[in-house]
């Protein structure tokens, strides 16, 4: 099984510059005021590689998330009732499942991508994760996206 991640909320002093330039190169590349990552690297003076290292890492905290689309994607073993399993915790913490996407297995694991609306009821997304990538036979879980 993947190792547990963990999740921290820093005030933004406490965080690196470099990793806070980071965040800034995401949101330009999003906004579309740069056309490409050098373009944004070089502004915002960090190397790629740093980009790249982190850039699946930091997200900017959202004190309200509600009403949102988080994109996640999974690597979870070809068991009967796993996908169950999975959908269940969604549904534990009351949040929506828009699109639903699973692989057909390679070697005996499945891709599986969702798109989950978090909605006003919705519990602590950190904790709804977490439980996900706990879950027996998930092998990695990552937030592809948030809207």
């Amino acid at each position: 099984m993947a190792e547990k991640t963990k999740y921290f909320v820093l005030k933004e002093k406490a965080v690196p510059e470099v990793l806070r330039k980071v965040v800034e190169a995401k949101r330009l590349l999003e906004t579309g005021r740069v056309a490409s990552v050098q373009e944004a690297v070089d502004q915002l003076s960090i190397s790629r590689s740093s980009f790249y290292k982190y850039k699946d890492d930091i997200f900017p905290f959202q004190e309200n998330i509600k009403g949102r689309t988080l994109t996640v994607a999974a690597q979870l073993d070809d068991e009967p009732g796993l996908l169950s399993a999975v959908l269940n915790i969604v549904a534990k913490y009351h949040a929506n499942i828009l699109t639903i996407h699973q692989s057909i297995p390679v070697n005996g694991i499945a891709s599986l991508t969702m798109s989950i609306e978090v909605l006003a009821e919705t519990e602590d997304i950190a904790q709804m994760t977490a439980c996900i990538e706990g879950q027996a036979g998930i092998h990695s879980m990552k937030i592809l996206a948030r809207e």
